[in-house]
């Protein structure tokens, strides 16, 4: 009995030694992340203690860091690589495992960390070219001398902080998920750039258009999806003169109708873009210090750790300040002493897909220009951990890569099988370089300069400097086409559906030192029908961009508090245009309680999106349910669902046209009216919004219905933020949403001395146990924002810094 239990308390620790060390799943091995000596609990607040001085190999001269009271970095160096050394080290040492994780992802790479449940996704990312399109651009990024050596230097820092880094104190993420960096490379900052442009750029809608199309047929869809959409402000204001001649494109005869597979069951779109950014730029002749003041807050996918890093970066010919995002050298989105830029999507189509005809099964050769041309394969190797990798491959063509075949269901719903795809972000760009030349511009010319060299993903970049220019320009790298050119799925066998060539730099949409002394951007149309260039169709509605300029319009005497608070405006245009139309159509006394109480609140409604108010969630629900019904017989098409018109055709029919055939549902004998649609819709609004939240009271406000979550990258319970009380949706300037909304805000006034303010719902640090790693995110949640201190030298450090020497070792 003795040695049976000897044997059976052996046998019980080998098992719970090999629980303890073993991966079971997607459960890390538990010994180790429990481990008192190297586990989670090394990680807590770490990082809240600053760099004491180091000797750091590579360096060729001393480096000084100043640390604000919130932990922002201010670097200062000699020369520009020490620079870009530092801001390596630095940034990895914040935010490591993010820069890692986000690469990861972007080069389909997550199977490596998380099993098999990402190979789809992975595939995916393999399969739209994103490694092949960071190769470009590393090596065009190589050719560069100077740039060459920035990325060099930032990766030398990077791996400085990796190879002085022990195990037990990785980030906790590391332990969580069980697996350890590698090496940073340039390549892998190619790869962050390309992920902008996944992000912003790979968006289309070509699939759904052309089947919607091949339905309704052309007429109808010019009337539902024009080109230049009533109740519509271009970014560059209307009749801006275009000075220069116009290159020609040639379109070919008639139309070309592709025979696309029949769509999928939950193949179902929306109106159109629904998120977005702002920026706009204000004279000084409107300003009350009567220097231009700036103003930029881009809208992304809310995360903890943030998209963004803050910091400062000073070596001679160099003193910038903004935010940059890890693995991105530079700085993206900031100011220097003599100028400030800021950013939005420009949303212009860089996206096309070509149904491609090949030879044969073996797909060796496909048709184009009347012979046969030969197709490359591309062979990627998927790494799964616990399991064998999986080879896949890709074919090519001269327009790019076959995402997926014409028997392949596509992980992603946009893209249309057997076609192919050109994409902007495939193509070789220097990126980098624009930004390095924008952070050392000193006034309009320079700026200019620099967006020569910035391609993708294409933006608004607005403009302000300390002599008084101002200006806007839609810049980026776009095709010339021919009208509605990539609006449905190409013919890949006909040369005249080619990219022919693309728009010159100088010929580009922009505007500088308007009569009116405003300029400002929402991602809405950038140009009127007078630019002679078509640039897509697919743009955000008139609601953020019109309220910024009836704001702006109405100013004099502006100052920075004006701004913020145009940053934090919760006022919705859509709903103070249609909500009167809407209530008109309601006789309260056919109400129920529940019903004519939430008429009420609406009756009273100022259209302001305030979190403590209920009215916002109603007129969201009803809004909902209203398109829902008035497009019915889109969505329950029985070819499938078709492309619903975007939210200003549908306002514009409410308010100006409503007899219009599309309010009468096809399949009752009445002929329904507007009237009927709003009065039924209401009453399931209503219906709809007490089965999710009860009676009519608290439970319905916005803050509490709805609420912000800003989750964590790698959506790990417990280290995100959730439920935060938050106002606004896509439709206000302010446009917080469930888990997206301004990643940044920042507002700059030039002058003899630059002044500016900035906040982001986050912190510099990515350790969740740090006070710096969510410690803003109730200051952005409340609208507030802090002065940012811009510093020439390490001396102006005041008592409530501190700062760190690098040392070169000599």
């Amino acid at each position: 009995m003795k040695w049976f239990k000897l044997l059976i308390s052996v046998l019980l620790s080998i098992g719970i030694f090999y629980l303890l060390n073993t991966p079971q799943g997607v459960i890390p091995p538990l010994g180790k992340f429990l481990n008192p000596f190297a586990g989670f609990w090394q990680n807590g607040s770490q990082t809240d203690e600053l760099l004491i001085n180091l000797t750091l190999p590579g360096l060729q001269e001393d480096v000084k860091i100043v640390w604000d009271e919130r932990r922002v970095p201010h670097i200062f160096a000699e020369n520009m690589h020490d620079l870009m050394f530092a801001q390596g080290f630095i940034i990895a040492r914040d935010r490591l495992w993010q820069m890692e994780f986000q690469t990861h992802a972007a080069a389909g790479r997550l199977s490596e960390i998380l099993g098999k449940r990402t190979i789809e996704y992975d595939r995916f990312r393999r399969r739209i070219g994103m490694n092949y399109g960071a190769e470009k651009g590393h090596d065009a990024s190589m050719q560069n001398p100077e740039l060459k050596m920035i990325l060099a230097a930032y990766s030398d820092g990077v791996n400085a902080w990796i190879d002085n880094l022990p195990k037990k104190n990785l980030p906790v993420e590391y332990k969580i998920l069980d697996y350890e960096p590698e090496s940073w490379s340039p390549f892998k900052s190619s790869l962050l750039l390309k992920q902008f442009s996944w992000t912003l750029t790979f968006r289309s809608r070509d699939r759904i258009m052309t089947h919607t199309r091949k339905v309704l047929g052309d007429r109808v869809m010019d009337q539902l999806f024009p080109d230049f959409p009533p109740v519509s402000e271009p970014v560059i204001p209307k009749n801006t003169k275009w000075n220069f001649q116009p290159k020609s494109v040639t379109k070919p005869d008639g139309s070309f109708e592709p025979t696309i597979s029949a769509l999928f069951a939950d193949d179902f779109y929306e109106y159109g873009p629904i998120n977005g950014s702002n920026n706009w730029v204000v004279s000084g002749a409107k300003t009350k210090s009567g220097f231009p003041i700036l103003s930029n807050d881009p809208h992304l996918a809310l995360t903890l750790p943030s998209i963004w890093y803050e910091m400062q970066l000073t070596a001679p010919g160099l003193n910038v300040y903004g935010i940059t995002s890890p693995g991105a050298p530079g700085i993206i989105v900031g100011f220097n002493e003599n100028i400030a830029w800021g950013v939005t999507n420009a949303g212009s189509d860089v996206l096309d897909w070509y149904e491609i005809k090949f030879k044969d099964e073996s797909k060796q050769e496909y048709l184009y220009d009347g012979s046969w041309r030969k197709t490359t394969r591309r062979i990627e190797e998927i790494k799964v951990k616990g399991s064998a990798a999986i080879m896949d491959t890709v074919l090519y063509t001269h327009h790019g890569p076959i995402v997926y075949r014409e028997d392949e269901k596509p992980f992603d719903s946009q893209v249309p099988p057997g076609t192919a795809m050109r994409w902007i972000a495939l193509d070789a760009s220097i990126e980098s370089l624009a930004l390095l030349k924008l952070s050392r511009a000193e006034n309009y010319q320079d700026f200019k300069e620099a967006l020569k060299y910035y391609d993708s993903p294409a933006q608004n970049f607005v403009f302000a400097d300390r002599n008084g220019d101002i200006a806007m320009h839609h810049n980026g790298k776009f095709p010339l086409r021919w009208k509605n050119q990539g609006k449905y799925i190409g013919d890949g066998s006909d040369p005249l559906y080619d990219w022919q060539e693309f728009i010159p730099k100088d010929q580009l949409p922009l505007v500088k030192n308007p009569t009116r002394g405003f300029i400002s951007s929402a991602n809405q149309i950038p140009v009127d029908e007078s630019y002679p260039y078509y640039l897509g169709w697919n743009y955000a509605g008139y609601t953020r961009s019109g309220r910024i300029n009836e704001r702006l319009a109405q100013m004099e005497d502006i100052t920075v508090q004006d701004m913020v608070g145009l940053q934090n405006d919760f006022l919705n245009i859509h709903a103070r245009k249609v909500l009167p139309v809407l209530l008109d159509s309601i006789d309260p006394a056919t109400l129920s309680g529940i019903e004519k109480n939430s008429y009420d609140e609406l009756k009273d409604w100022t259209y302001i999106h305030n979190p403590d108010l209920i009215a916002p969630r109603i007129f969201n629900y009803w809004w909902f349910y209203l398109n829902q019904a008035i497009w019915k017989d889109f969505r329950e098409h029985q070819s499938g669902s078709l492309r619903l018109p975007n939210r200003t055709i549908t306002t514009d029919m409410i308010l100006n046209d409503p007899d219009n055939e599309y309010f009468d549902d096809p399949e009752t004998e009445v002929v329904e009216v507007l009237a009927d649609l709003v009065k039924s819709s209401f009453k399931t609004a209503i219906s709809e919004i007490e089965n999710d939240f009860g009676a009519i009271g608290a439970n319905w406000q916005l803050g509490k219905s709805r609420g912000t979550n800003i989750n964590h990258v790698a959506s790990i319970p417990g280290m995100g933020r959730e439920g935060l009380y938050t106002g606004g949706n896509f439709n206000t300037v302010n446009a917080i949403q469930r888990t997206h909304g301004p990643s940044w805000r920042m507002v700059v006034e030039l002058g003899p001395e630059v002044k500016a303010w900035g906040i982001y719902p986050g912190g510099n640090s990515g350790n969740p146990g740090s006070k710096y790693y969510d410690f803003m995110v109730d200051d952005w949640v409340d609208g507030k924002i802090f002065e940012l201190h811009f510093m020439k030298t390490p001396e102006e450090a005041n008592d409530k810094f501190s700062t760190t020497t690098f040392q070169a070792s000599r």
